[in-house]
């Protein structure tokens, strides 16, 4: 069984975004709470080895300005997890997908910016 790459990925994160609420769904009121971090499996494969999961990363904030630094904090925050262990996960690689672009919430109050990366990990690193 593969260990919860979501969690994985969000305590890795974490570590490099300081102010910045880093969770696996988007939670109520989304508008009123600052700087948002979404991260959602999207899709994947396995080896049996090596397992390959692609990530959505969803940057919420209060303006257009505000999206686009979140959304490249977050990008730099999802390669810095590149030959590391995050969670008790193995990371080997990271790759963008698709960079950073806006979608619309349906919520003037706040812009989203969604990113699509691919990562390879290995089983965790406790037997």
């Amino acid at each position: 069984m593969w260990p919860d790459i979501e969690l994985a990925v969000m305590k890795g994160m974490r570590t490099h975004l300081t102010g910045v609420r880093v969770t696996d769904e988007v939670p109520p009121k989304v508008e009123t709470l600052g700087p948002v971090v979404v991260v959602q499996v999207a899709g994947g494969a396995d080896s049996h080895t090596s397992d390959t999961a692609t990530i959505d990363v969803e940057a919420f904030a209060a303006d257009r300005a505000a999206m686009w630094q979140l959304a490249e904090r977050a990008r730099a925050a999802v390669h810095a997890l590149a030959a590391s262990v995050a969670g008790e996960v193995v990371i080997d690689t990271v790759d963008t997908v698709q960079r950073p672009v806006p979608v619309p919430y349906g919520n003037p109050a706040v812009r989203r910016a969604i990113a699509t990366y691919t990562l390879t990990t290995r089983a965790s690193t406790h037997a």
